[in-house]
């Protein structure tokens, strides 16, 4: 029942973003001072909050379906499992923006989940040596690793660091979470641990 799950939890989390999103409109979007202010000490609680919070509705949507999807996808190979890679990628992620996005910016928003998934879910297979993952890697880095130009600068009003720390924060997760799950089992016949 992990599938079951994992589309529930997946489902309340995108429900989640949606309500804050509504109380932000009522509030006069009060709510997205709280993002990631970088280098101030008030910035800081962005690191926890900026994920859930958006630059209005337009920015929500186009983050939802890729949340249901991916969020859906990490949680699927075990809640445990994923709620690790999320949490990894959240702190690094936000961290990282934080640590490096000019000061007197703003940044909120979900994609550095996204980004971070997405990654985690294309080199989770290196680690696992699991045939089903590295197909589903290779399977979305086909389809959407397109979008990992995300990581360059150039679009104005996009947070290129919470992208790129995102997605540093999923391969950084793949490392610790799945290299760790790799160096306790035994290796499958003719491997050898590096």
């Amino acid at each position: 029942m992990t599938w079951a799950r994992a589309a529930l939890i997946s489902v309340c989390f995108v429900a989640l973003l949606w309500a804050v999103e509504v109380l932000d409109v009522l509030w006069s979007r009060d709510l997205d001072l709280y993002g990631v202010r970088p280098r101030e000490g008030e910035g800081l609680t962005g690191v926890a909050l900026a994920p859930l919070l958006h630059a209005g509705w337009d920015h929500l949507i186009g983050n939802t379906l890729p949340v249901l999807v991916l969020g859906f996808l990490v949680l699927a190979a075990g809640i445990g499992r994923g709620l690790a890679v999320t949490a990894v990628i959240w702190l690094v992620g936000g961290l990282g923006v934080w640590l490096t996005a000019p000061a007197a910016t703003l940044h909120v928003g979900a994609s550095v989940l996204v980004f971070g998934w997405l990654v985690y879910l294309m080199v989770r297979g290196a680690y696992t040596r699991n045939v089903g993952e590295i197909i589903l890697g290779l399977t979305l880095f086909m389809m959407y690793g397109g979008i990992l130009l995300g990581v360059l600068p150039g679009q104005p009003g996009i947070s290129w660091q919470g992208h790129l720390f995102g997605a540093v924060g999923g391969a950084l997760a793949a490392a610790m979470v799945d290299r760790r799950r790799w160096t306790r089992q035994a290796p499958p016949a003719g491997w050898s641990r590096l």
